[in-house]
């Protein structure tokens, strides 16, 4: 896990955050997303609102179960029609995907959004080669012929690090580590330089060498290419190196929104202090490691008010009523009523 006291400087970040904020790239608004089961319809998630603006780089972060990947499968309409219902509005440069039809959808998926998924190896087709897949995504977007696909397919290749980027071109998924299989993924993403990058967990099954090496590098191409990325991970750390923003999602809802260091110091959501106060400290070589008592509701048994009530120590009357999101500066959100209040710990305090 990477070190959150690794952030840099919280008013180059302020300052960062503020500009992105002027022209959103992407609107999401009141997203909400079910599942048609046997017993009716499942709620999964809940009126998610969130902008992302162009070059920015937001953390989606949470426990698992929270609907971190589901938010990110939705805003693409990955998720299968004939059971999940997504309702709000999903605007990308002034475009609501939400009401396209498929064929314009596909137009706009890997173009002009892409999405790194967290596990390669199901992703890549086995009986293909990086360089064939690679060059396909480019094919289908691009009218240019197979020698073409083929230079740029190793040219991305060479652009995330990938040694020998000729050679491995013709291998087979199951030739490479899982590190670059992992940067096979980026480059068959980033090779239509998409507008948008959204990074399901890519660092999750790889060693704490290659995650490092995989978010420098995620940060350096959007910087460099300006690519915004929403970056969907349970590594607060990874967050603190690699993003400018940070969203919390809790049992399905946004329930913190903020510049990375403003959440990651001065948290305003009991649910995003308690999260910060689980992680471990070199600091401290003894006593208990703090954690968030009880679990993440059932999506079938969801309770009314805060949905973080029940584990929450600051729980008091006011909280049985369903919460909204309370502005608490300029930049930043949570829900609560009690945020603009509460003095909650973050990462060092």
């Amino acid at each position: 896990m990477a070190d959150i006291s690794t952030a840099t400087d919280p008013g180059t970040r302020r300052s960062e955050a503020a500009a992105a904020s002027a022209q959103p790239l992407l609107d999401v608004r009141n997203l909400s997303l079910s599942f048609a089961t046997a017993r009716g319809a499942l709620p999964i998630t809940r009126n998610v609102n969130f902008t992302i603006a162009p070059g920015e780089r937001v953390g989606l972060v949470g426990e698992s179960g929270c609907g971190k990947t589901v938010t990110g499968l939705s805003l693409l309409r990955l998720l299968p029609p004939q059971s999940a219902r997504i309702e709000g509005e999903i605007i990308f440069n002034g475009v609501n995907l939400s009401s396209l039809s498929p064929r314009k959808l596909r137009a706009i998926r890997g173009r002009e959004i892409a999405m790194i998924f967290q596990e390669p190896m199901s992703a890549l087709d086995p009986v293909f080669t990086v360089g064939d897949q690679i060059a396909e995504a480019y094919r289908i977007h691009f009218p240019v012929s197979q020698a073409e696909a083929r230079e740029r397919a190793i040219q991305a290749l060479r652009d995330v690090g990938i040694p020998a980027p000729e050679r491995r071109c013709d291998e087979y998924p199951h030739q490479l580590s899982g590190g670059m299989r992992q940067r096979v993924m980026i480059a068959m993403a980033l090779i239509c330089e998409p507008k948008l990058l959204i990074a399901d967990e890519p660092t999750t099954a790889l060693d704490v060498t290659v995650q490092a090496q995989i978010t420098d590098l995620l940060r350096s191409l959007s910087e460099r290419t300006g690519t915004a990325l929403i970056f969907i991970t349970h590594d607060l750390g990874v967050v603190a190196e690699t993003c400018t923003r940070m969203i919390t999602m809790y049992a399905g809802e946004v329930v913190e929104d903020a510049p990375v260091d403003d959440a990651l110091m001065r948290p305003r959501h009991p649910y995003t202090s308690g999260l910060l106060r689980s992680l471990p400290s070199l600091s401290e070589r003894r006593g208990v490691l703090a954690s968030i008592p009880g679990r993440v509701p059932s999506p079938n048994a969801m309770p009314a008010g805060c949905r973080f009530r029940a584990r929450c120590k600051h729980a008091a009357a006011g909280c049985e009523r369903e919460q909204a999101m309370v502005e608490t500066n300029a930049l930043r959100t949570a829900r609560c009523w009690r945020a603009p209040e509460l003095e909650l710990p973050g990462a060092v305090n």
